[in-house]
């Protein structure tokens, strides 16, 4: 089966276009370089295209006043649909999530791209820190207003991501909403001196696990960090399998 995973959130700046970045390289790695499609439909900050390895398309979604040009978004989902790729990733910005929300919830995207045999996920960043709660209103309005699978990525690099002593895959969404939660991949907060500088570094560049392995950028103790971050990531993302594995029911 088809998968596509989109990259929503709210709050800007909390690490979605690294994620959409990783998650890519991952599923490339998986299933090959030429079955996986790539496209950044933030009106900001195209982040994601920059990541010239691994050619994600630019979709301008937005039109003069504003809103989601509708024609625009269709053929972006009809190209989905048509196209030979296995798996798409699609970045999205903070300043067009509630207008695609209500888009894809009147429309009913999910739903009918679940007809056309493409299993649909939505990515989603949690911080901690001062931006948690926005990031859990994201969270929130994704599980209530669309259908589909959610993949949280829990960014530590901000804080704990916890509550009154509770961790992310305790708080009462998670319970509430956990038939539909793929997992949680945790996002360490790295010590900025070695692996968070070369993370940083990475980024700033645009640069894919792979390209640092062969770049004069990097000598051979940030390559191997890297390289360990790399596993870390694709080792959790072994676990989840994409193929509707859902957390287990609290007993």
């Amino acid at each position: 089966m088809k998968t596509v995973h989109f990259l929503l959130q709210g709050k800007g700046g909390v690490g979605k276009s690294l994620v959409a970045s990783w998650l890519a390289q991952y599923l490339r790695k998986k299933i090959g370089k030429n079955k996986v499609s790539c496209f950044d439909t933030d009106p900001v900050n195209q982040t994601f295209s920059r990541y010239m390895a691994l050619k994600p398309e630019i979709v301008n979604i937005l039109d003069e006043r504003k809103n989601i040009n509708s024609r625009v978004f269709d053929g972006l989902i009809e190209k989905i649909i048509a196209s030979s790729a296995e798996a798409t990733v699609i970045d999205n910005g903070a300043a067009t999530f509630v207008p695609l929300l209500n888009y894809m919830k009147e429309n009913k995207i999910a739903e009918l791209l679940e007809e056309y045999k493409i299993k649909v996920y939505f990515h989603v960043v949690v911080t901690g820190g001062q931006a948690m709660n926005d990031t859990l209103i994201g969270l929130t309005t994704i599980l209530e207003d669309l259908n589909g699978l959610v993949q949280i990525w829990s960014n530590k690099f901000f804080g704990e991501v916890n509550f009154e002593g509770k961790q992310l895959e305790n708080f009462s969404i998670i319970n509430e909403f956990q038939d539909r939660i793929v997992g949680i991949i945790k996002m360490e907060n790295y010590n900025p001196d070695t692996f968070g500088g070369d993370i940083q570094m990475m980024t700033k560049a645009h640069l894919t696990f792979d390209e640092v392995q062969n770049s004069e950028l990097f000598s051979l103790m940030p390559r191997q960090r890297l390289l360990q971050v790399q596993r870390n990531i694709f080792d959790q993302l072994d676990q989840q399998t994409f193929s509707g594995n859902v957390l287990p029911q609290e007993k």
